[in-house]
This record gives C-alpha cells, structure tokens and sequence, in this order.
C-alpha cells in the first residue's frame, strides 16, 4: 500500500469538482451524434488527440467555463497535455479500470500544476458507463500500475492501479455539455455501457509550465492554450 500523503491537493478535499459547463446541452447532443455516424462503421472506441486536428475538439478544450475552472486550480498559463476521445458503443464490452490520469508509460504529471476533465458529449449514465470515483483518493499519491489483461479489444490494453483497497465509491453521471475536473491522482474507472445508445466523452490532460515531471522523448509537446509561459 502506498503511503498516504496529508495534503488535499489542488481541488480540495475530494479532488474533484463538478458543475461546469463546457457546451450547450443541445450543442453537445449534436456532436456526439455527428461523432458516432463519423466512427459507426468501424465501431471505433478511441481516438487519440482530436484536439490536433478537429475543429470542434480545439474548441472544446478552450470553452470558457471550462477554461476558466482550469485556470482557477492551476494558474492562468495552460496547456493540452494529451485528449482522448471515448465512445461506449451499447452492449459491447468495455471496462476502463481503476487508473489516475497524471501518471502511465510515458510521462508523469506534477499533481500541484496539472488538472484532468472530462467531458461529457453524450449524456453520462449509470446505464451507459458513467465515471466511478474514489473521492479522496488523491491521498494516496501515484500508485503501481501494470497494463490489464489482454480481452484482444483494438484499443489495446488500458493502465490498471494497484496497491489499494477502498470501500466507497461516487457515481457520476454527468449530462451532455457538462464536465468534471480530477486532480491527477484520483482513481477513476467505468463500466461497459449496457444502455440503448452510445455514450461519447472526451478526456482532456491540462498542464502549467513545469506540470511534466517526466515525459518520453518521442511525446508530443503539449499544445498552449492561454498565456506565455511556453
């Protein structure tokens, strides 16, 4: 077990805040119903990045409301780490394990100058594979992780923490236009989506100068969003 650190962190006791728009509900619907046309035919799950590269992803990121949250934990100076576009298609098996967000493989996250959203495009349930949390567990700092077992999915195989048990777990089912942040470290997981219709989230990684404590050289640079620190 991972020793438990004392401090809350830079969202509080909880580390996680929720209630921020970043959409219009009926904005979101939209694009998460153009999404799923777009990625229907191959059933794709993941999309790595879109904020490079579609124009709806790039503003996304930069929506006020949002934007404005960021700033507020981690200074007024942000950047785009990493995004992951995630669609559940109903009925089809996907579990996302209990992970945190600042750390895998690659790179690793300062807690104190780095932020998680997650964004919801569709409407977030508890039927179609909404956001479980370990409010708190931000105390428990970086963990183990190792990647799952292999279910031979095309999106390979996710990071899996370890090193911790816990008893008390938060729903949270968001609606479409609406976001949460995590700090870091918070554990985080979702289930497979056994509802009618696919739900569609994208996860975004935000940074200050100086929020990457290690990162594989062939990482892309983060993308700036506000100010001059870069």
């Amino acid at each position: 077990m991972t020793d438990v650190t004392s401090a809350d962190g830079i969202l509080g006791r909880r580390g996680l805040r929720t209630g921020i728009e970043w959409s219009t509900p009926g904005a979101a619907r939209a694009r998460a119903a153009q999404l799923v046309a777009e990625h229907r035919a191959r059933r794709q799950e993941i999309v790595r990045n879109p904020h490079l590269a579609a124009d709806w992803a790039r503003a996304a990121v930069r929506a006020r409301p949002l934007l404005a949250a960021v700033q507020e934990a981690i200074g007024p100076d942000v950047a785009v780490e990493n995004t992951f576009l995630v669609v559940k298609w109903p009925h089809r098996a996907f579990e996302i394990p209990w992970h945190q967000d600042g750390i895998d493989a690659r790179l690793e996250l300062d807690p104190d100058r780095s932020v998680s959203a997650w964004l919801a495009i569709s409407d977030a349930t508890l039927d179609n594979g909404c956001l479980h949390a370990v409010a708190g567990s931000q105390h428990f700092g970086y963990l183990p992780f190792a990647s799952e077992a292999d279910h031979g999915a095309e999106r390979g195989r996710a990071d899996q923490a370890t090193g911790f048990t816990t008893d008390a777990t938060t729903a949270l089912p968001l609606p479409s236009g609406s976001a949460l942040l995590m700090d870091s470290r918070l554990l985080h997981r979702s289930g497979t989506n056994t509802g009618d219709g696919a739900r569609v989230g994208l996860n975004v990684r935000y940074v200050a100068p100086g929020g990457i404590r290690r990162r594989d050289a062939q990482s892309p640079s983060p993308a700036p969003v506000t100010g001059t620190g870069w």
